[in-house]
């Protein structure tokens, strides 16, 4: 379906992601989203009453997105969790997940996003915590030793590079996330019966 063909809620949901993912939510106008849409700013407050209900509404999808994510990798690796755990971090990395230099869509507004009673607040704020807690699941069932601390180290390399996506580009310290999460993983291997692959 092209954009135009669209209803005039779905048209200012697509504008208002590309918009929010290239300039930041702070630094898009309702007015830019209408205009992107096709649409006015009478019919955008029609559909969403504020632009902080418009950008919960992006955030929303984006967290549903990230927890599609995490079922696609248990789908293609079941019962594996050290592949699901490679697979999640080979998406992060750059071999399946969008990002260049706007860096992670959800890293990007918490940043941004420092009011705790913003109404996209809770979604960025479920969306790391599932990342964390289905992580955390991952390493307990992948027989590598101290399984807690292994997701938090990962759950925070991956977090600093996909800021350092955004700050400094594909090209800076982001790039090396897969390697550097390689050797870690590595690190956590059980010395007796280590999991194959």
């Amino acid at each position: 379906m092209r954009d135009g063909a669209l209803p005039p809620r779905q048209r200012i949901i697509v504008a208002a992601r590309e918009l929010f993912y290239r300039h930041g939510v702070q630094g898009v106008g309702v007015e830019a989203i209408a205009e992107a849409a096709g649409t006015n700013k009478m019919t955008l407050y029609r559909h969403f009453e504020s632009k902080d209900l418009l950008v919960a509404e992006y955030l929303r999808g984006l967290a549903e997105e990230t927890a599609r994510i995490w079922d696609e990798i248990a789908e293609l690796h079941p019962g594996d969790a050290l592949a699901q755990i490679r697979a999640w971090l080979d998406r992060v990395g750059g071999h399946g997940e969008r990002h260049d230099a706007s860096g992670c869509a959800l890293v990007n507004a918490a940043i941004q996003i420092s009011d705790p009673e913003h109404p996209g607040r809770k979604f960025v704020e479920s969306a790391a915590r599932t990342r964390r807690e289905r992580l955390t699941a991952l390493c307990c069932a992948s027989g590598l030793t101290e399984p807690e601390q292994l997701a938090d180290h990962l759950f925070l390399l991956v977090e600093g590079a996909r800021a350092s996506y955004r700050s400094v580009g594909p090209d800076g310290p982001g790039a090396g996330l897969c390697a550097l999460a390689a050797a870690l993983l590595a690190s956590h291997r059980a010395t007796d019966h280590a999991p194959p692959g």
